[in-house]
């Protein structure tokens, strides 16, 4: 089989580790949840809704479109004050640079909004690694287990499903894409405690995908 001619990435649990988001990223933003409430009435357009809806958002981990906008631009000033660097697997920089300069197409897919992404993958350990995407998806293009998103995906950057391999730790969001022909890989990172799917290819890190799937590998 032909090595994929894109990767799709889920960001949490498979290029970086799920504490740095509940540990450092989520507490960050709730800390500054208020005075940022305070001071906006609008996002994007969009009232801000009541504190008290926020927090409980946080609470139950929901993916609105609003809060994330609000936690990206939270974080923006975080990462500017150099209060915040992304941790990032230290297999993903490597990969990727390897990917990108093999002439394969990187793009995220996230629940975070698409300026967080960004900003993590900008202000990462391994320096700014933004110039290696050629683009970024958040629930604005559709639920991350929802089969129609990533066909949406395929469609929007020009290639068959089946010539994009979509990682990510999560069984459902790799059931939805496989749906959508696009190939799939579930990263098992041991740090996040992965359960192992029955239905995909797994890999311990990237250098396991590139393995596998016939991507440029050291």
């Amino acid at each position: 089989m032909m090595p994929p001619a894109a990767v799709l990435t889920d960001i949490e649990g498979t290029t970086s580790p799920i504490a740095f988001v509940h540990r450092v990223l989520f507490p960050y933003a709730r800390a500054r949840l208020a005075a940022f409430c305070a001071a906006h009435a609008l996002v994007d357009g969009v009232p801000v809704p009541p504190l008290e809806t926020l927090y409980a958002q946080m609470d139950r981990d929901e993916k609105d479109t609003v809060l994330k906008a609000i936690q990206g631009m939270i974080w923006e000033e975080g990462y500017a004050a150099g209060e915040l660097t992304a941790e990032i697997y230290p297999d993903v920089a490597p990969a990727l640079r390897r990917w990108a300069r093999g002439g394969v197409r990187l793009y995220v897919y996230s629940s975070g909004s698409v300026p967080a992404q960004k900003l993590l993958f900008g202000h990462s350990a391994e320096g700014d690694l933004t110039p290696l995407f050629q683009g970024f998806f958040d629930t604005n293009a559709g639920a991350k287990r929802a089969a129609a998103s990533y066909a949406g995906i395929a469609r929007g950057i020009g290639l068959p499903a089946g010539e994009v391999l979509f990682l990510s730790d999560i069984e459902a969001e790799l059931d939805a894409a496989g749906a959508a022909g696009l190939r799939t890989c579930q990263l098992l990172r041991p740090q996040d405690g992965t359960l192992a799917s029955t239905r995909h290819p797994g890999a311990a890190d990237f250098a396991g995908v590139a393995v596998q799937f016939g991507l440029p590998h050291a």
